[in-house]
């Protein structure tokens, strides 16, 4: 196999020391790089037309693919209003040598692993724990969770460094089904009203259940798109408010874009007393 093809299976871009190991000697590199079939990234690094952006930005500074960035390569929840700018994980004594890019000086919690372009999940959710607002910090651990990234009790072995990421992991959980409901769980944990999620009611599972008898139910698209799901959600809470609990419902648009709306509709709900059991009346004579 020769050099281009050799690194076609390493997403066009290569560390020199690992073409070294793959038997590509020096002179054969050197020949490749004057013939334009690869380019030459700083001492250490080859590429190949069509390596990706990310990983030219991070063989050219010298650090790793991180934060949002790795996010987005292994398939996690991305908040929508994220940049597109290359988060980089950088040592010390790096330089961040493109324009475009977020650096994040930070010790790696392993090795330093020279010949890597992408950091490992941990040091990945460390820089996420930073760089966004707690809600969708957790949400994208617990994308990284629900992906079998990393499981919750990795998550807990690591001696996490930062106040931002030991937040993070109070409020990472295990089983969650959306990352629109780990923003919406984040976000009340702190009204000091009981607040638990997957409650079997009424034969079916409601995502959240505050109080005793007030229910939420978030409608993330992926589950609630046919018209199939929409007759079986309007089933179910028609026969929870026959049980005598109060249903609300808010879509991704509203808990991401207008959570103002959202946060105002259940204070007034809890300031009614509707997260508690309906006191009967008494009837009138």
């Amino acid at each position: 196999m020769d050099l281009v093809s050799w690194m076609e299976t390493r997403g066009r871009i290569a560390n020199r020391d690992d073409a070294a190991d793959a038997g590509y000697s020096t002179a054969h590199v050197r020949s490749a790089i004057r013939a334009g079939r690869v380019n030459r990234i700083r001492a250490k690094w080859i590429a190949s037309d069509g390596a990706a952006l990310d990983h030219l930005a991070a063989a050219e500074s010298g650090g790793q693919v991180s934060c949002v960035s790795l996010a987005r390569r292994r398939g996690w929840w991305v908040p929508p209003d994220a940049d597109s700018r290359v988060h980089l994980r950088m040592p010390r004594n790096g330089v961040v040598r493109q324009d475009g890019t977020t650096a994040h000086w930070a010790t790696s919690f392993g090795p330093s692993r020279p010949r890597r372009l992408e950091a490992t999940v941990e040091d990945a959710l460390a820089d996420v724990a930073q760089c966004f607002a707690l809600d969708q910090a957790v949400a994208i651990w617990e994308s990284a969770v629900r992906t079998k990234a990393i499981s919750l009790d990795a998550l807990q072995q690591v001696p996490w460094r930062s106040a931002a990421s030991r937040r993070c992991l109070q409020h990472t959980r295990g089983g969650t089904d959306s990352s629109l409901e780990t923003v919406f769980h984040v976000r009340l944990s702190a009204w000091g009203v009981r607040l638990r999620f997957q409650v079997q009611l009424a034969g079916h599972p409601v995502d959240f259940l505050i109080g005793t008898h007030l229910v939420v139910q978030v409608d993330g698209w992926s589950f609630h798109s046919s018209s199939a799901d929409r007759t079986r959600d309007l089933a179910h809470d028609a026969e929870l408010r026959l049980r005598g609990y109060t249903v609300f419902r808010y879509s991704y648009s509203q808990i991401i874009y207008d959570w103002n709306h959202v946060e105002r509709t259940l204070a007034a709900a809890i300031s009614r007393g509707l997260h508690l059991h309906p006191t009967p009346t008494r009837e009138r004579i």
